[in-house]
This record gives C-alpha cells, sequence and structure tokens, in this order.
C-alpha cells in the first residue's frame, strides 16, 4: 500500500515535516512555571486562539495558561525590557 499521493510529498514528507515543526517550537523546561515573562501582546492574543506556543524576551518558549499576575516577574525578561526602555 503506498501512502503517496498525487503530485509528490506523501505522508511520509508530511510526517517528517511536521516532526520538524514540532522540534522547532520545542516547549523548553525551566522556571516557566515559577515566573511571568514578557511576550509581545499580539503574540500572546495569537497563541490564545491557535494553541502555538510564544517566546519571551528571554528565550523561553511555552503556552501561556496561567494569570501571570500570581508570579513574580522573569528577573531576565525584565533586564532586557528595561535595557529596551533606556535605548
Amino acid at each position: 500500500m503506498s501512502t503517496t499521493e498525487p503530485g509528490g510529498g506523501g505522508l511520509d514528507v508530511m510526517d517528517r515535516e511536521l516532526e520538524k515543526l514540532l522540534e522547532e517550537e520545542a516547549i523548553e523546561p525551566g522556571d516557566h512555571e515559577r515566573f511571568s515573562h514578557y511576550v509581545k501582546k499580539d503574540k500572546i492574543l495569537e497563541s490564545a486562539l491557535t494553541g502555538k506556543a510564544v517566546k519571551a524576551l528571554c528565550g523561553k518558549k511555552w503556552i501561556p495558561g496561567r494569570d501571570p499576575e500570581k508570579f513574580p516577574v522573569c528577573p531576565d525578561c525584565k533586564a532586557i525590557y528595561e535595557k529596551m526602555q533606556s535605548e
């Protein structure tokens, strides 16, 4: 049984492409659950609509789902944000 569709590609190619995308969007383990991170507002809205991970100023990737008001601000995000404001 062939998994190739007309026009080339096929399920094997789709599986490899999906695996690559998932690796690129990998959610990083770490302190994201202990801190609130700075992320562009439009990216948070996009994540809420699509379920995709966001990337904070400090580089952390995760899917937002908790109330950021309940956690201290990530010190790395805060330092980057303050540096951006002073420039």
